[in-house]
């Protein structure tokens, strides 16, 4: 599998974007939205794993899928760069059977291997040289490796005015990719098996106040300086009103894969 090279200045931008969550771990924890029940049944069932099974999850975050994941009888194993984003996790969570570890998925060294690797919006915050290949080597023969990202696709003409907001900070197109660039890899990678891809769209109505969060854990503003980050906020605030609530899809993508035969 051909892994493209980052220079030193994607990679700089790499590392020191994805430290940036864990400064608002509760932002991120009241904010961010769930994954669908559906997906995560889907997945566990594509998976063929049951009680018993051995499961890591890259990236954990403050939970929102660990949840989902634990209680179903998996030794659950969950990973985060950031001790806050762990910490906040680890409240919501009672299942003993889950063990929660600050560390980066690079610095991992947890012994054995996993029936399955699942990991929801932060595969892209791996370093590519290593994600691919220690996925699969961390896999038992056949075991899968599943990526999950969602997104909130807002209603016109919000959508375009929220994009002309961020190109107006952050100086530069922003450009929002129909998938993930890990779709592709999943798909080209001789590491793993042909690919099992299920899309899945809801509607949802959140109250502004959410939307306004959603989009002060975004990577991109918490870049910003805080007076760049107050402006923002005041601008998105400005956009969204009079109104209370944005009606809106939330799109979650699964894409997974067992390890080659």
């Amino acid at each position: 599998m051909f892994v493209a090279a980052e220079t030193e200045e994607q990679r700089e931008r790499r590392e020191r974007s994805r430290c940036l969550f864990d400064g608002v771990a509760e932002l991120y924890d009241t904010h961010r939205q769930s994954y669908p029940p559906e997906i995560v049944d889907a997945l566990c069932a594509t998976a063929g794993i049951g009680p018993g099974a051995d499961v890591l999850e890259i990236g954990c975050g403050t939970g929102q899928l660990t949840r989902q994941l634990a209680g179903r009888g998996f030794n659950l194993t969950a990973i985060d760069i950031g001790a806050a984003m762990i910490a906040t996790a680890a409240r919501h969570v009672a299942d003993p059977m889950t063990r929660f570890h600050v560390c980066s998925f690079e610095q991992f060294a947890g012994r054995g291997r996993f029936d399955l690797i699942v990991s929801a919006t932060a595969f892209h915050w791996i370093d590519p040289a290593i994600g691919w290949s220690k996925s699969a080597r961390l896999l038992h023969p056949g075991g899968w490796l599943a990526l999950l990202s969602t997104q909130e696709l807002y209603p016109e003409p919000l959508r375009t005015r929220l994009r002309e907001l961020w190109v107006s900070y952050s100086g530069r197109i922003v450009r929002w990719a129909d998938q993930p660039a890990w779709v592709s890899g999943l798909r080209e990678s001789t590491l793993f098996g042909e690919p099992v891809e299920l899309l899945h769209a809801r509607a949802a109505r959140l109250l502004v106040p959410t939307v306004i969060g959603v989009e002060r854990t975004r990577a991109t503003f918490l870049s910003y300086s805080e007076r760049e980050q107050a402006a923002f906020t005041a601008d998105l605030s400005a956009l969204l009103e009079p109104s209370l609530h944005v009606d809106l899809v939330q799109e979650t993508l699964l894409a997974m894969a067992p390890t080659a035969a």
